[in-house]
């Protein structure tokens, strides 16, 4: 089959290759566009509160397990990705998280030279239409990304935000804003009534322009070399392979598991692992597939009385009242995403900028069924630990590219994560404490009050926790000898070779990535269009 030509080839249409595939393709240059997945027509991918039915979709997910770790108590944690046009913007919770702005000006001090909260804060504007006020100096006002405030606001959310007030947290009318720390509202990736992934913004944009190809069901199988250079891709599609060559560069955007796992079947990684797969060593490139950092988290649970939480929204003639709500006027609980509030705050006085994320859900879930709602009416605060000190890694474990990755994150490994969760929850006890839910509490009923000094909490969080989805750091940017990327988001060593998703960061942000990766890729194609011009 004769291969495919295109200036740029970007390798995975999930909240960074959407928006590459945008920018890439603006002034003509030819762009293919490569998905493992299928197109986004599931209809439950654009009613915001579909997630419960998205997230763990064989169709629709990479269905990732991390290895059975004695950090997890033995368990294999599912780890959904997106497989599916805007990846996992396509089944996520749609929150719009930027972090804190030491974030990047850590980035900055650690060699990533470009990557301060100045000279990235132009992009997240470039990249959002955001209309429900905040500062112009903050928020950008004609970009692809529709943000939005929460349009229905349950009373059980709204004593969050005053609860926590009076647990000493600083109200902030924007934390995408001038002040990223203390309680405020949810923001949303959202269309109006519906889903705004970068599917349905950025490349929908894109997609009538005749230099843009996009191929779908095409698994990527290796890279292509000639000597130290990127040439191109192999991939598969309908079981037959095939070949997309790049005059210019080849833009890797898999995410945390897919890129690394792709560099090291091409033969970009550490050489002795690759050697003992079989695989020949184009580069190696020992950084590749670890640093892995995720968020996980704990949830703080108690029972409700005399108010509405989503459980009762979620059954009975209340699902079609919402059902109603939602298809005439766009309102309701089906436009709800996962967290309706949250609090940035720190686990101990002294740091530069919090260290703890508290999100806000007006319910409670089965504990013995996944995503399944309890019965009787709750609330939950889940506890995260922004900046984790843990680090585990992302590793081919065949020659084979079909073969999934081994996926370690290591969670807990470093105790000064369980002394930060344990902060953490007496920050959520503290806010259910509070006089505003004093009529509405009855009690906590997870982890329950046994649950009260390090070890207890320790033991808790390695039976109980799970991951918030956040994982990145597998093809670090720096100039380390652990680095994958420089700040250029070039591959060490190889020429016409870039990654640019959440696994170029070279630590998390505070806060939920999805943001951050759109904000990577806008300055990824800023950077490569630089450079073609130069």
């Amino acid at each position: 089959m004769i291969p495919i030509e295109a200036d740029y080839v970007v390798v995975g249409a999930g909240s960074a290759g959407c928006v590459l595939a945008n920018r890439l393709s603006e002034d003509g240059a030819k762009v293919v566009l490569l998905e493992a997945g299928r197109r986004d027509t599931h209809p439950m991918i654009h009613v915001p509160a579909g997630i419960r039915s998205l997230i763990y979709n064989p169709s629709l997910n990479w269905n990732y397990e991390i290895e059975p770790e004695a950090g997890t108590d033995g368990r294999a944690i599912p780890w959904p990705r997106g497989k599916v046009m805007g990846g996992s913007s396509s089944i996520n919770g749609m929150l719009y998280v930027r972090g804190n702005p030491t974030d990047y000006d850590n980035w900055a001090q650690m060699g990533c030279r470009g990557w301060s909260y100045d000279e990235v804060l132009p992009l997240f504007q470039k990249s959002e239409t955001y209309k429900n006020g905040g500062d112009d100096s903050f928020r950008g006002r004609q970009g692809p990304l529709e943000v939005q405030d929460y349009n229905t606001i349950l009373p059980l959310t709204h004593l969050f935000v005053e609860a926590a007030q009076e647990a000493g947290f600083a109200f902030s009318d924007d934390l995408n804003g001038a002040q990223p720390e203390g309680v405020g509202y949810s923001q949303m990736t959202r269309r109006g009534r519906f889903r705004g992934s970068t599917a349905q913004t950025f490349l929908k944009e894109a997609r009538g322009r005749s230099n843009l190809r996009i191929e779908t069901d095409a698994t990527a199988t290796r890279l292509l070399f000639e000597g130290k250079r990127c040439v191109g891709v192999a991939f598969r599609q309908a079981g037959v392979d095939r070949e997309v060559h790049a005059s210019a560069e080849v833009v890797v955007s898999g995410g945390a598991v897919n890129s690394p796992h792709l560099l090291q079947v091409s033969g970009l990684g550490p050489a002795e692992h690759l050697r003992g797969l079989g695989i020949e060593v184009v580069a190696d490139l020992d950084g590749v597939g670890r640093n892995l950092s995720d968020h996980y988290v704990v949830r703080v649970v108690h029972r409700v009385r005399d108010l509405l939480s989503i459980n009762q929204l979620a059954r009975g003639p209340r699902v079609l009242y919402e059902a109603a709500r939602f298809l005439l006027a766009g309102r309701g609980a089906l436009t709800f995403g996962v967290t309706a509030a949250m609090v940035f705050c720190r686990s101990r006085e002294g740091l530069a900028s919090p260290d703890l994320q508290l999100l806000f859900t007006p319910a409670s879930y089965n504990p013995e069924k996944v995503l399944t709602f309890e019965d009787d009416p709750g609330m939950l605060i889940a506890v995260c630990p922004t900046r984790p000190s843990s680090r585990g890694e992302v590793m081919a474990i065949s020659a084979d590219p079909l073969e999934k990755a081994a996926i370690r994150p290591n969670y807990l490994s470093d105790l000064d994560d369980v002394r930060v969760l344990t902060s953490g929850i007496e920050h959520a006890r503290r806010i259910f404490a509070s006089p505003a839910y004093t009529p509405y509490s009855v009690e906590e009923i997870s982890p329950g009050p046994t649950v009260a000094d390090e070890a207890s909490v320790e033991a808790f969080a390695r039976r109980e926790g799970n991951t918030l989805y956040h994982p990145v750091g597998t093809c670090k940017m720096g100039t380390d000898p652990q680095a994958v990327v420089d700040p250029r988001l070039r591959v060490h060593g190889i020429e016409g070779l870039r990654v640019a998703d959440a696994s170029i960061m070279p630590v998390l942000t505070t806060g939920n990535t999805n943001a951050p990766t759109i904000m990577i890729a806008e300055k990824a194609a800023s950077m490569i269009r630089e450079d073609a011009r130069a």
